[in-house]
């Protein structure tokens, strides 16, 4: 597919999203959409730390230490993007910004055929107004630093890179956005 045939489908469909939060009926279409996105990982770039083992009880764990943001097309769940106040353990805080309160992102996934059509920032800009409601100043997240990794996507979606670090051999980029000083 073409890049202006992509931007146009992707305007298209973000206009036919509809934007919630999970909940437990939802557990078996977040595992499919994650299984996709693994599968789509592992066929681009070999078999990795996204080749993990995931279950129907390991997602419904996630949905009750996150408040999970889904997008919706067709009544299919076609994006999700996790969002927890707990600081994952892959997160060193000395990196980043001190902030009283802040909100963590993990496992942010798109269903493969939509991604780069803008589906992935507009749940990002979703997040932050999530997070500006919630409230909290910061929202913070690690990314493979590789090929596979995130992190061009989350500078273009405004976030600060705070730091690289090695955790158990995995090379990662944290970012961060600073909600207090975004005055939308």
């Amino acid at each position: 597919m073409d890049t202006s045939t992509r931007d146009r489908l992707g305007v298209m469909l973000r206009a036919v999203l509809l934007f919630r939060f999970a909940s437990e009926r939802d557990v078996r279409a977040l595992l499919k959409l994650r299984l996709d996105v693994d599968a789509d990982q592992a066929r681009r770039f070999g078999k990795n730390r996204w080749s993990t083992t995931i279950s129907e009880a390991s997602v419904s764990r996630g949905l009750k230490a996150s408040r999970v943001l889904v997008a919706e097309q067709d009544k299919t769940i076609v994006a999700a993007l996790p969002m927890q106040t707990k600081k994952p353990w892959a997160i060193d805080l000395t990196y980043f910004t001190p902030v009283a309160k802040a909100v963590y992102l993990h496992d942010v996934n798109v269903d493969p055929p939509l991604q780069r059509t803008g589906v992935g920032r507009e749940m990002i800009e979703r997040a932050k107004r999530v997070a500006r409601e919630w409230p909290v100043e910061a929202i913070r997240l690690d990314a493979y630093d590789g090929p596979s990794g995130g992190g061009p996507f989350y500078r273009k979606c405004g976030f600060t890179e705070v730091g690289r670090v090695v955790y158990r051999g995995v090379p990662l980029n944290y970012f961060e956005f600073l909600v207090s000083a975004d005055r939308r």
